[in-house]
């Protein structure tokens, strides 16, 4: 008996069961499904918390300003206030691996438009955060070295704040008072959305740096005349951010005369620590759901190896007589692995379809990203394919080397 005409013996056996064969794969379908919506979901997450660090710059260092003491009491993170100016110069210049830098102060304002206010918060920095960041604007301008160096009054808002001021007109060009000093809105930034520690990037407005320190901030008594709250740093390279991070540390130390077995007086952070942190607990994640919907797919094809157990039992005088009129045991094995995998591969698409199901439907109930691979598909049905020829192997084997005179008297 050729191969096809094998595959139709079985095709045809599955059909006289069709209720059964039905129930037989109903564990493949559900583990099929649970992988698919697991891994699905899984990988959603993780591709939004990539989203919300590289919203905040590529390849991207944060150095912050570290705790002081007052007598024994250490007051809060950043209340140093040991970062200046010319730290953020010095760490461009003399650090190959650094491609540009950007010092940033600020501070919780009140602004005015009219009979409309908002309290947002007001970063003075230069030129340089707009590309560091990675950030465009979809109105107007940014503001450039001249405005810097001569303190103009202009400003760059977010989105959150045009919603909030200009429901209904275009702000550029609109005048707006910051602690009631007037600035020029020059430009509106494009939508960033929260950043990976829930904050809304949007409620922002951009200052020169000297204008915020001269004429809205202030310096704190505390601070040196050139003190900034943090600086950002892009290195040239996501190779070389290691190399940077060291290097920053390094210069930063030599700068402030810290000595060897000193606490720093300042922080680096290296988003893209977090990133690999975040996306490992997000894999780790994704792994234990998808081991515990595979159990599914075990309990499944323990499932389909019973019920062919049972067909073979109750098919032993069929067996027994199609080996009577010529049938070789080759081909009875092959009509029960058949049987076997064609159960485990119809259950495999039909979870297939349940899964994309499953997962676009909590996408859209709970607002969860969902990211579907179509190599997962691909892998889910063959997976289940081998699943059918691991446990419809033994019933094959049982039923192949029956004898063929013991099969026809079975009653």
């Amino acid at each position: 008996m050729n191969l096809l005409a094998t595959i139709a013996v079985a095709l045809r056996a599955l059909r006289v069961n069709a209720l059964r064969s039905a129930l037989t794969m109903l564990g493949i379908i559900i583990g099929v499904a649970a992988v698919i919506a697991m891994v699905a979901v899984g990988a959603g997450a993780q591709e939004r918390v990539n989203q919300q660090i590289e919203s905040l710059g590529a390849n991207l260092l944060i150095i912050f300003n570290s705790s002081s003491r007052q007598g024994g009491a250490r007051q809060g993170a950043g209340s140093r206030l040991s970062l200046t100016l010319d730290d953020a110069r010095a760490l461009a210049a003399e650090i190959d691996a650094v491609e540009m830098t950007s010092p940033t102060v600020r501070g919780s304002t009140q602004l005015i438009y009219g009979n409309l206010n908002w309290s947002a918060t007001t970063q003075g920095t230069t030129q340089e955060y707009f590309p560091l960041r990675e950030w465009d604007v979809v109105e107007g301008r940014i503001f450039g070295p001249d405005d810097v160096r001569r303190a103009t009054k202009v400003a760059v808002l977010g989105q959150t704040v045009v919603d909030n001021l200009f429901p209904d007109q275009a702000p550029v060009g609109e005048m707006i008072r910051i602690k009631k000093v007037p600035f020029e809105v020059i430009g509106v930034l494009a939508a960033k959305g929260q950043n990976s520690f829930g904050q809304d990037q949007d409620d922002v407005v951009l200052i020169p740096i000297t204008t915020a320190r001269k004429r809205v901030l202030g310096t704190s008594a505390r601070a040196r005349p050139d003190s900034v709250s943090i600086i950002m740093v892009k290195a040239v390279s996501a190779d070389r951010m290691t190399e940077a991070e060291e290097r920053v540390n390094a210069l930063l130390r030599e700068r402030h005369r810290i000595g060897p077995g000193e606490e720093d007086d300042f922080q680096v952070r290296n988003l893209s620590e977090i990133t690999d942190a975040r996306a490992a607990s997000q894999r780790i994640l994704t792994l234990l759901l998808a081991a515990v919907a595979s159990i599914a797919l075990l309990v499944g094809g323990i499932g389909i190896m019973n019920i062919m157990l049972v067909s073979v039992t109750e098919r032993t005088r069929e067996i027994g007589l199609r080996m009577a009129v010529g049938a070789r045991r080759r081909d009875i094995l092959v009509q029960f692995l058949v049987e076997a995998v064609t159960l485990c591969l119809i259950g495999g698409i039909v979870g297939v379809v349940v899964g994309l199901g499953g997962a676009l439907l909590a996408a859209k109930l709970a607002g969860w990203p969902v990211l579907i691979e179509p190599l997962a598909l691909v892998v889910a049905v063959l997976f289940s394919g081998a699943v059918g020829v691991f446990f419809g192997y033994y019933p094959a084997r049982k039923a192949a080397r029956l004898d063929p005179i013991d099969a026809l008297r079975y009653e």
